[in-house]
């Protein structure tokens, strides 16, 4: 779709996403409340809070489209008010500039499953976060009337350069130093990961796509599902190493997250850790003919960009 293109949030997800659609000749803006370093050519950049009404109507006014990448810290004191009203604050601004929007979000709110997660489930209250994300589900699905979204709902992901990850800078960043990987969840338990540049590719994909892709949540593909065991084990071999692994048992992390507050966020979504962690994700890849970049491709180029980082 032509037109201009706003991106709320340059980091680990929205980065890619920029660059994918100014290197087609795209016009896109980004918008967040600090400036971004290394924008490539021809981007420009609105200083934007996504908590302020005022600021994000002015950053999409005029936009075809937008995509919302953002990530508040990983508190749920902080997404119990945060997530909602960024929610609200895009839905208005996008009505009003008959914007369509894709979401970036995760899949915390279908909670616990015993089969792979698929976009039908039922919304879940269970937890926090999850509770949190569920409402905001359904203040986008109670705007499709007037807003046309599709949410893009990603498992935990990794990438290169993905510091803030369960398989980022103190698991393959802690191995390209020849370091254990440490972990906050079980090394052996099965859990599906997205890889950062696909997850770019497959919002452009819907970017791109026509209007009757939108009004629905679509699940991220990704490489068939291996344990972190085996995935820090890829990396290691890529570096010329032995995969050597620090993990904090699943049960130790309740008492830690009485003077650890990460702990105690990981607790809030223990269900994604205590059982295997699978995503379904055939409708997005039957729509529009995806293939994820498989393991023996991402993990060793992520492990790689720890050691570039430390040179």
């Amino acid at each position: 779709m032509n037109g201009l293109t706003v991106v709320f949030g340059s980091g680990a997800v929205g980065r890619p996403i920029i660059e994918t659609l100014a290197a087609r000749g795209d016009r896109v803006r980004v918008a967040q409340r600090g400036t971004p370093q290394g924008l490539p050519a021809g981007v420009e950049h609105v200083a934007c809070d996504v908590l302020d009404a005022d600021a994000i109507a002015r950053a999409v006014e005029g936009a075809a489209q937008v995509v919302l990448a953002v990530a508040f810290p990983y508190d749920a004191r902080v997404w119990r008010t945060a997530w909602p009203q960024a929610m609200d604050n895009m839905l208005a601004a996008c009505d009003a500039s008959s914007a369509r929007l894709v979401f970036i979000d995760n899949l915390y709110q279908l909670g616990p499953q015993s089969e792979p997660r698929h976009e039908d489930m039922a919304l879940s209250e269970i937890g926090e976060k999850p509770a949190i994300l569920t409402a905001v589900t359904r203040m986008w699905l109670a705007a499709r009337d007037r807003v046309r979204v599709a949410a893009l709902r990603c498992p935990d992901f990794y990438g290169p350069g993905v510091g803030h990850s369960h398989l980022g800078a103190f698991a393959l960043g802690e191995l390209a130093k020849g370091k254990p990987a440490q972990l906050l969840v079980p090394p052996d338990t099965v859990h599906d990961f997205a890889y950062v540049p696909d997850i770019a590719r497959a919002a452009v994909t819907l970017l791109d796509a026509p209007d009757d892709a939108f009004g629905r949540a679509w699940n991220m593909p990704c490489a068939p599902i291996q344990s972190p065991r085996e995935l820090l084990a890829i990396g290691a071999e890529s570096l010329g190493q032995r995969a050597r692994i620090w993990a904090v048992p699943l049960w130790l992390m309740k008492p830690l997250g009485l003077v650890y507050r990460m702990a105690k966020e990981v607790v809030d979504v223990s269900f994604t850790w205590d059982r295997p962690y699978a995503v379904d994700a055939g409708a997005f890849t039957r729509r529009f003919g995806f293939a994820p970049t498989p393991f023996a491709v991402g993990i060793p180029a992520s492990a790689r960009s720890f050691v570039a980082k430390d040179r």
